[in-house]
């Protein structure tokens, strides 16, 4: 997917064009939620292959950093996330998807990766609370 050199900032925020813009790596941002509950489930990036297959399968595709591939959300937990829909941000570098849960979503058996919140008036070293997911 290789954006057009004449796209202007308007047609980008405004225009029909799904032109994703990855960043320098070859990712974009995409926010994992609960299509039910809105919660946030995960935050991982997307390479044009992930999008592509998550588009094709409708189950969520991620490319992994640290493993250095692409993979399937739950392809060896059975977890997968059935998409339901895909919000696309202003600029096209970040997504939101909106997805059913066939299970945790967390490698921590939790159903959200975003089970700590930070504690404002404690001190670094004892910050995180953790609070139900």
């Amino acid at each position: 997917m290789t954006e057009p050199a004449s796209l202007t900032t308007v047609e980008r925020e405004e225009g029909a064009a799904f032109l994703p813009k990855f960043d320098a790596h070859g990712l974009l941002s995409a926010v994992v939620v609960d299509a039910t509950s809105g919660d946030v489930l995960v935050v991982a990036f997307m390479n044009a292959e992930a999008l592509a297959r998550t588009r094709e399968s409708g189950r969520v595709h991620f490319w992994s950093r640290s493993r250095g591939r692409l993979w399937q959300k739950g392809e060896t937990s059975g977890n997968v996330l059935e998409v339901e829909d895909i919000l696309v941000d202003c600029d096209q570098d970040a997504l939101v998807i909106r997805a059913r849960p066939a299970g945790p979503t967390c490698h921590t058996g939790r159903r959200s990766c975003f089970y700590r919140r930070l504690d404002p008036d404690a001190p670094d070293a004892h910050a995180l609370v953790k609070v139900n997911t």
